[in-house]
């Protein structure tokens, strides 16, 4: 029986001579169907996600879904996210690209390609979701970043971002419970009532 984490196993190493992306890319090979990440210049070796988390997936995903459908876009939870060379590798909670969306070798999508990437707050994840990701995020042209907080009961919106500064220009974060407005391309009034079940 596979061993379910509780917080994520943090490999660092303060020795140049070793290839954090070396280390990274044969972890991945390693272990296909772990959650491998470098974040802050760590690579990380996340948990399963509880089912609190995948229903919040689950509830957002179903209200994307008829522009997902209409632009003929993909989803996935486990591709990486390439953000540019010597930088951090993020796996999106949730992630929508057009299907001809750029490539970083067969497992990662280039940052400004993809749609919306989507970021669920975990325990063990809140400084680097709120803090360290949308840094890397803006810096890779992610163009529109989520990030669901069940802790502070908010969402955060991201978007239009500005890569030399590492940070988005528009930033707003809303208690769940309200309605944002997703921008181009989406265009869609999100309502945020019941994206977080009741605990």
């Amino acid at each position: 029986m596979a061993k379910v984490l509780e917080r994520p196993v943090v490999v660092e190493t303060n020795d140049a001579d070793v290839d954090i992306d070396e280390i990274y890319a044969e972890l991945c090979e390693r272990h296909p169907r772990a959650r491998i990440q470098i974040v802050g210049g760590r690579i990380q070796v996340g948990p399963m996600p509880t089912w609190l988390h995948e229903k919040i997936i689950s509830r957002l995903l179903k209200a994307l879904m008829a522009v997902v459908c209409a632009n003929d876009w993909e989803f996935s939870s486990t591709i990486a996210v390439y953000l540019g060379p010597q930088r951090d590798r993020y796996r999106p909670d949730l992630t929508v690209a057009p299907p001809d969306a750029p490539l970083w070798g067969k497992d990662h999508l280039h940052g400004d390609g993809v749609v919306l990437a989507v970021e669920v707050v975990s325990a063990s994840s809140t400084g680097d979701d709120h803090k360290v990701k949308p840094a890397g995020y803006a810096a890779g042209g992610v163009p529109i970043v989520v990030i669901i907080d069940s802790f502070e009961q908010s969402l955060t919106l991201l978007s239009h971002p500005l890569p030399e500064k590492e940070k988005y220009r528009d930033v707003h974060v809303i208690p769940l419970g309200e309605k944002v407005t997703l921008p181009a391309p989406w265009n869609l009034a999100l309502d945020t009532a019941g994206l977080v079940p009741e605990q």
